[in-house]
């Protein structure tokens, strides 16, 4: 009797526990609609909406290399594997054109697309979830009105059982806090303002903080850095510890315009990021800037002087890798990077004492802008830098490392890098 009573039990618990999780993972669809016409849209909204997708970086997520604005494509490379961003133009078989407002307002606040299947977090929802609804209402206005791309991306290629999307919604209840965020009465329009923005639309913690094992922000770590496409990204509450300590103007400077005086120059992910921002008002920027330096760790220290790290180096004996180094870096670097060049004499560019990527704990941004450089775009050429990995081979970058390291920053040499640099230029070819 006890054990038909225990497996009676049993039962019913399995029951109810498949109920419970099929209720979690469930969501309906969403009727389909016809596409609305751009002109059935308030221009002025359609301005504001140009706005708010500029600072939720969406065309930086969803446009493929040499492919089309928003038609998506674009692979993201996680730990778990591939995922490939989605079509967002209204065109209504591939891409987003078929979907009503609301249809779009769950998609960026629960993660759920139109026709009920869950969204892989790589979506930054969990942040959007604080948008207003008139932003919502204005980016939906801009999207609608862009042209329809028929583009299918690719197929994800995630390992099992992340390939299979009703799980995510037991990631959603660990880590989704919808809702919207309340202004702080302890803390100005511009600084509330701020925070709105990097912690909801901006979603900057989605890059700039590390991961745990499933993919959710590390609780406490948030700003606290992370990896982005084989990028370092730099935590944001240390920029009191650069060698040159940030300034909100000189913040203010870079997210605008991808380089900052006594600093050096945006790269890898970040560098669209600026060219988004650098189509929004200022406003915005400097209440990102404000809330940004408001999250700093402590004072800023005290810093040693660019020609006091050079003495520094001159007066211990070099390496034979360093001084390898330094016959590449007369060779392919001197012109724009020593000491003299025109591009600081009279680009009034800083010196790599500053560098944040050379002053780093870890060489993995340096050797990625020494492999990759910074593309050529339009006229903006004071922001190129070409690309070695065509160039030098592996134990030359680790040379060039050694050599840069040594000469401009008083912090310790980096271990062999070597591997590292091989590692780097296999996943770099790979995306």
């Amino acid at each position: 009797m006890n054990r038909k009573r225990i497996a009676l039990a049993v039962g019913a618990l399995a029951v109810v526990g498949l109920a419970v999780a099929g209720a979690v993972m469930y969501e309906p669809a969403i009727a389909p609609v016809t596409p609305p016409s751009p002109d059935s849209f308030d221009v002025q909204l359609k301005q504001e909406g140009a706005r708010v997708v500029a600072l939720g970086d969406c065309v930086v997520c969803h446009t493929a290399k040499n492919g089309k604005p928003f038609a998506g494509g674009l692979p993201l490379a996680t730990p778990f594997g591939t995922i490939y961003a989605t079509n967002i133009t209204p065109d209504p078989q591939t891409g987003i054109g078929n979907w009503s407002e609301a249809a779009f307002a769950r998609a960026l606040r629960r993660g759920i697309a139109r026709d009920g299947h869950q969204l892989y977090p790589a979506f930054p929802y969990v942040h959007f979830t604080h948008m207003s609804r008139h932003d919502v209402s204005a980016a939906y206005a801009y999207l609608m009105s862009r042209e329809p791309v028929k583009a299918t991306a690719p197929a994800n290629a995630l390992v099992f059982p992340l390939n299979f999307r009703p799980l995510v919604a037991f990631w959603n209840v660990l880590f989704l806090r919808p809702g919207p965020l309340q202004p702080d009465p302890a803390h100005d329009a511009q600084w509330n303002r701020g925070k709105l923005l990097v912690d909801g639309l901006g979603h900057c913690a989605s890059c700039h903080s590390p991961l745990n094992a499933i993919g959710g922000e590390k609780s406490g770590q948030a700003f606290e850095g992370g990896i982005v496409d084989g990028w370092e990204a730099p935590p944001l509450n240390a920029l009191h510890g650069a060698s040159k300590p940030w300034t909100r103007e000189q913040l203010v400077t870079y997210l605008r315009t991808g380089r900052a005086s006594e600093h050096g120059a945006a790269a890898g992910p970040m560098l669209p990021v600026t060219r988004d921002l650098a189509t929004v008002p200022e406003s915005d920027v400097e209440a990102i800037a404000t809330y940004i330096m408001s999250l700093q760790n402590g004072d800023a220290p005290h810093t040693t002087p660019a020609a006091a790290t050079s003495m520094m180096s001159a007066a211990r004996e070099t390496t034979p890798a360093e001084q390898r180094g330094a016959v590449l870096f007369s060779a392919s670097c001197a012109q724009c990077h020593g000491d003299g060049s025109p591009m600081q004499t009279i680009g009034e560019r800083p010196s790599l004492a500053f560098s944040t990527a050379i002053n780093a704990d870890t060489p993995r941004n340096a050797i990625q802008m020494i492999l990759n450089g910074i593309n050529w775009h339009g006229e903006d050429a004071m922001n190129y830098m070409p690309a070695f990995s065509g160039v030098y081979d592996d134990r030359q970058v680790a040379d060039l490392l050694a050599y840069v390291r040594a000469k401009w920053s008083a912090k310790p040499a980096w271990p062999d890098t070597v591997p590292l640099v091989a590692k780097l230029r296999k996943e770099d070819s790979a995306r």
